[in-house]
């Protein structure tokens, strides 16, 4: 069959004007064959969000912005923008504006709601919600800082306006003589810290000396405090404590009268025994003294003994004894 040149013209008219439509819903990030679904956001400002600017959900594209027009007299901006994929998520989503970077311009993510509720679909609107870029947060905390310096030099200014009233001649006079007592105190410190260095270089010797005597006394020390460590002192602690309870048990045992020892102290009789056989042997001595004939006798022709007799120096004895 062959076709006229009047159907050939229109085939190709109409074949240009779908690929006209096709090319324009392309470049306007449309797509004429999907199923995407198309959501709405309000915002009272944009920030210089373009159409066509991709929409991601956890990082990952899931559609475009279509279009960007006033919504009333109030200025207020409606955001039409679709989502190609099937994630399902709760109307109650927010969909945030965001710096994709320094320079990279505003993007548009939708932050996902899980709450039970009912799933967003086509024709929704959505929780509009701007977070703040780098600028604003920058802005945000320049401005305190900003007000405060302002403060600043606004007291410092009074401050100085008052110093300039206190510091007449006289006072600079002052302070000129504080900094000149100054400047000699730093050259006296100056030559105290070379002489300091002189005497460190003379002595360096015996400094190092020093040191490497005291490094050996805490080596020693350090010894002594192991042997310490490594003897018993528990031990003789211990024993130590035996014996005082040992020997206190002795003494007690004495004190009650116990044993040999105990009985001669406690013992009165044998005492006053004692004492009365030392007075007879001092008599004894006394009298062997003053009358040794009585005792040692020497005769050829065998004389008796005289009986005894006492004298008036040993009856003296007696009397002072009794």
């Amino acid at each position: 069959m062959k076709l006229s040149r009047e159907l050939k013209t229109a085939i190709i008219v109409l074949g240009g004007i779908i690929l006209f439509i096709l090319g324009f819903s392309y470049l306007k990030s449309n797509n004429l064959f999907d199923n995407s679904r198309t959501f709405y956001a309000v915002y009272d400002n944009v920030n210089g969000l373009a159409t066509g600017t991709n929409v991601d959900i956890n990082g990952l594209k899931v559609g475009s912005i279509h279009s960007i027009e006033f919504l009333n007299s109030t200025g207020n901006l409606l955001v039409t923008f679709s989502v190609d994929s099937d994630f399902k998520f709760s109307r109650n989503s927010e969909a945030e504006l965001y710096d994709t970077g320094i320079i990279g311009g505003k993007g548009l993510r939708i932050i996902p709601v899980f709450d039970g509720g009912p799933n967003a679909k086509s024709g929704d609107t959505l929780e509009a919600k701007i977070r703040p870029g780098i600028t604003e947060l920058v802005t945000q905390r320049l401005n305190p800082l900003q007000e405060k310096l302002e403060g600043v030099m606004i007291n410092a200014d009074s401050v100085l306006a008052g110093m300039d009233k206190v510091m007449n001649e006289k006072s600079r006079s002052h302070l000129r003589n504080v900094i000149a007592n100054l400047d000699e105190t730093v050259k006296e410190f100056k030559a105290t810290s070379y002489r300091i260095n002189g005497f460190l270089k003379e002595n360096q010797d015996n400094m190092t000396a020093s040191v490497t005597n005291i490094k050996k006394i805490s080596e020693d020390f350090s010894k002594l405090s192991d042997s310490l460590s490594n003897a018993d002192i528990s031990g003789s602690i211990e024993k130590l404590k035996s014996t005082m309870d040992n020997l206190n048990s002795v003494v007690a045992k004495i004190e009650a009268g116990e044993g040999s020892v105990g009985k001669l102290l406690n013992d009165e009789t044998l005492y006053q025994n004692l004492e009365q056989a030392s007075l007879d042997l001092q008599l004894l001595l006394e009298d062997l003294r003053l009358n040794p004939k009585r005792y040692v006798h020497f005769s050829l022709f065998g004389k008796k003994a005289k009986p005894y007799e006492a004298n008036s120096d040993t009856l003296t004895i007696i009397q002072n004894n009794d």
